[in-house]
């Protein structure tokens, strides 16, 4: 388990599952309101953190990845995966590459085990992979004055999509993909002995405290996927949106690129990462893993599951790639409807089918 974070000593904070960063504050409605409109800051703490220093980082990063990263520059970022030989995803990655180091967060629990595979492959590289979640800790501040957040806080603003800015007295801000329906987001990387102060900083500068359910909320409606939870042990990038954002397609050479050129080239993965919208659920959401059915069939299973301030309960499911846009699904016997954003085309008709499904299924109108 993660080292409980200060943050969850604040008024109204309700600790998630481990104990380790606070999941909401009191109103996790309104606090997905302040990502989607305001500024919101959430303790992510939780995340493990590694960084490579040495001269052969980039290049020995570059040949176990599926970035292209031998030529990152100084002050960027960028995503990655790590594969298995048969090219199913083992680790999603986060990078910044600041000051003659490449540091590098990942999901929560899974750094241990990045590190170990790392060390098996430095042979006599000048690198020093090392964990330092103990010593660092990640914020994200979400929203569209999170910018006028920053300023007000003296901190510097990447303009830029990953770019990486160095913050006084250590650590950095880095620009990222919006979440939600287009709402930017930052992250930080503070020590961990600074990250109430830190945290104190940017909440008097205009940022209102937001729990990591807000954020997954928004994380869900952008369909970015999270390793381990919308993800399974035969999860390929192509199946996912990490197929344009970690993967880069003109690089070879990593382990399980075979399998990434072979079905990005055939273009239809085996599977496809969908939002559902469900209906009909009782309280207890269901977790993870949960098979989304065909009548009687599993043609699925649903990852991260969710209430939204404005869609109801939606969640990200992994499903056949035969499954129509309008097809009659259920998820531990709620209905449940693909959203037609998610049509593999833009045929009319299809789009229009899934939308008035989503209708139905969202106004209860469906017969049980």
């Amino acid at each position: 388990m993660s080292t409980p974070s200060p943050l969850l000593s604040r008024p109204g904070a309700v600790p998630v599952e481990d104990g380790s960063v606070p999941a909401h504050y009191g109103s996790p409605l309104r606090e997905q309101r302040e990502l989607a409109e305001g500024a919101g800051l959430v303790d992510r703490s939780d995340r493990d953190v590694l960084v490579v220093p040495g001269a052969d980082r980039l290049t020995w990063l570059h040949s176990l990845l599926t970035q292209h990263l031998e030529q990152l520059g100084d002050g960027v970022g960028a995503e990655a995966l790590e594969l298995s030989p048969n090219g199913h995803v083992e680790h999603h990655l986060v990078l910044a590459e600041l000051a003659g180091s490449t540091w590098v967060d990942v999901e929560p629990g899974t750094g241990a085990a990045l590190q170990t595979y790392l060390e098996r492959m430095r042979f006599l590289l000048r690198v020093e992979p090392a964990l330092v979640t103990g010593a660092w800790a990640l914020l994200s501040l979400a929203g569209p004055r999170g910018d006028e957040v920053l300023a007000a806080a003296g901190l510097p603003v990447p303009a830029l999509p990953y770019a990486v800015l160095a913050l006084d007295g250590g650590g950095w801000v880095r620009r990222m993909p919006p979440i939600g329906d287009g709402a930017p987001v930052v992250d930080l990387l503070v020590p961990r002995g600074e990250l109430a102060a830190r945290a104190d900083a940017l909440l008097a500068a205009g940022a209102a405290p937001a729990g990591v359910d807000a954020y997954e909320a928004l994380r869900v409606e952008a369909r970015r996927p999270r390793l381990g939870v919308d993800t399974d042990h035969r999860t390929i990038p192509n199946e996912t949106g990490w197929l344009t954002s970690a993967v880069h397609l003109a690089k070879g050479c990593y382990r399980g690129q075979e399998t990434v050129a072979r079905v990005h080239n055939l273009g239809r993965p085996p599977r496809r990462l969908v939002l559902l919208h469900l209906d009909g659920l009782a309280e207890q959401l269901p977790e993870a893993g949960t098979p989304v059915q065909l009548g009687a069939r599993d043609v699925g299973r649903v990852g991260s599951v969710v209430r939204h301030h404005e869609l109801g309960v939606v969640a990200l499911a992994l499903v056949k790639q035969s499954v129509a846009m309008d097809a009659e699904l259920t998820v531990a016997g709620a209905r449940a409807a693909i959203d037609p954003d998610d049509a593999p085309v833009t045929l009319d008709d299809t789009v229009a089918a899934a939308r008035d499904r989503v209708q139905a299924v969202r106004s209860g109108t469906i017969p049980r």
